[in-house]
């Protein structure tokens, strides 16, 4: 099939940079593949240089932009005839709809969902009809809330994460140690290490496991260590972690490129987000061996099962936060246990041949849809 993907990310992106990364990964050879995203963004760079063909392109929301870049899309769409163009975001979702609106020659849109916001607006009402031939959801709970949507009416299936568990592997001791080593400088034996990679915005929660470790008393507390890898915290959130007498025992390396390193010297993932659907960070920190400790809000129990692949606790719970670091504490050797199970979980659930064929079975249902379809949307 010849497939369009496309992306709204200027910057970095997030999860939805790799989820279209992880997706190029097994259709390349597979599909005669474009993505068409902002030149700005990670999104662009990342995906040239896996060999797929990458263009620039924007999805403004002002009204003479918007016209002038829906126009072109039409024109290179109708150039391109591709089979399928699977969306990623709300501008692009809309852009594609008013390129495509009475085509005769049309493709598929499959659309992904990768949030848990809310899918009642006017705007998501007309995607819903004119411009969505199928919807991936990535995990059961968003699933649910396009079922409740106009989005019923379209194929609703859910893809799980693929996570490639050769890449993301536990390490030895030796390299643990070393990566140990380079965040916080000589550790003791017994320091619990806790790592994140889902960054460091106020709504991932990271700030509420930083305060749960300050109730601890003070000799568990000095036994505790916290690495949050993103973009630099804000000086609200770092007078935060300073009231809370952290500073000294929570490290931020910033922006990485290889998360391994930040999984790699942790005992322990958490994912404490307000609102998430799945989560790499999670993913990523179960196939590497660690148990998560993750926040009971979207898709995140649906990775962790509470007591079996680590802890799910309610959101913002600073009790129960330090409750499970208690628990980490007094039984160091359990982490591993549970870590092992984490892994396989991930195995069995999050594989990514199961990613790309539930993907390309999604594409093959939405082509089939249109080309048998009386009349064009």
């Amino acid at each position: 099939m010849k497939i369009l993907i496309t992306d709204i990310h200027h910057g970095n992106g997030g999860g939805h940079v790799t989820y279209v990364l992880s997706l190029l990964k097994g259709l390349r050879s597979r599909h005669d593949v474009t993505v068409l995203v902002p030149p700005t963004g990670r999104l662009h760079a990342a995906a040239a240089q896996t060999g797929v063909r990458t263009l620039p392109g924007l999805y403004t929301s002002r009204p003479f932009p918007l016209l002038a870049e829906v126009r072109k899309l039409r024109k290179f769409l109708r150039q391109e005839r591709f089979d399928i163009i699977h969306v990623n975001g709300g501008a692009d979702h809309r852009h594609v709809m008013l390129a495509t609106l009475g085509m005769q020659s049309r493709p598929a849109i499959v659309w992904t969902k990768h949030n848990t916001n809310p899918v009642s607006s006017f705007g998501h009402r007309l995607r819903a009809r004119f411009g969505t031939h199928a919807c991936i959801a990535v995990c059961d709970y968003v699933a649910a809330l396009l079922d409740r949507s106009d989005y019923r009416h379209q194929s609703v299936r859910v893809v799980r994460l693929g996570i490639d568990d050769h890449y993301f592997q536990p390490v030895g001791p030796d390299q643990r140690n070393a990566f140990r080593q380079q965040l916080f400088g000589p550790l003791a034996d017994d320091v619990l290490v806790l790592g994140s990679t889902g960054g460091t915005d106020y709504a991932k929660g990271w700030l509420d496991l930083v305060k749960a470790a300050s109730h601890l008393d003070a000799r568990l507390r000095a036994r505790v260590r916290i690495v949050v890898a993103g973009a630099p915290p804000s000086d609200t959130m770092l007078a935060k972690v300073a009231s809370f007498g952290m500073l000294d025992q929570v490290v931020f390396p910033g922006l990485i490129s290889d998360v391994r390193t930040v999984l790699g010297a942790s005992d322990a993932g958490f994912v404490l987000s307000y609102q998430e659907a799945a989560s790499y960070a999670c993913c990523e920190a179960m196939s590497m061996g660690l148990p998560v400790l993750v926040s009971n809000v979207g898709g995140l129990p649906e990775n962790v099962r509470d007591g079996q692949d680590g802890w799910v606790v309610p959101p913002g719970n600073i009790d129960a936060i330090v409750g499970v670091l208690h628990q980490m504490l007094a039984h160091p050797q359990r982490l591993q246990d549970v870590g092992h199970t984490a892994r396989n979980r991930i195995q069995q659930v999050f594989s990514e041949a199961a990613f790309f064929e539930d993907t390309q079975a999604v594409y093959q249902q939405a082509h089939r849809l249109v080309r048998n379809s009386a009349a064009p949307i």
